[in-house]
């Protein structure tokens, strides 16, 4: 039975197995790239932002967006195999130049089905 749409957010595990399903067939590796650079005033809020100490949320909000487009990526990879479920879900991230990040969604995309 081919699956036709993305797998949902749930469907989505750091571990090798679903609860409640079991893994039918592994269709690969899938991955989500986005590199990104902090803009000039991101840049100077953010070192604004360390005077006072605490959370930088100007460089947390762009962290979040970032993986969070990343995991979409990967997600949108895992559809195009036909994939309902990615299992061993990782993140890495990597400063490619100064102020510029490329940040990788991984995992292994697979079919599951229910266990009964």
């Amino acid at each position: 039975m081919a699956y036709s749409g993305q797998p949902a957010h749930n469907m989505v595990s750091t571990t090798f197995e679903l609860a409640g399903y079991r893994v039918v067939r592994t269709l690969g590796v899938v991955r989500g790239i986005v590199v990104r650079s902090r803009s000039i005033f991101g840049t100077i809020g953010a070192g604004l932002q360390t005077l006072v100490g605490g959370n930088i949320t100007l460089l947390t909000n762009l962290c979040e967006k970032t993986r969070n487009d990343a995991f979409d990526i990967m997600l949108e990879h895992a559809a195009q195999l036909g994939a309902n479920a990615v299992v061993g879900a990782r993140y890495d991230a990597t400063e490619v130049m100064q102020g510029v990040t490329e940040v990788l969604a991984y995992g292994t995309a697979v079919v599951v089905e229910q266990i009964r």
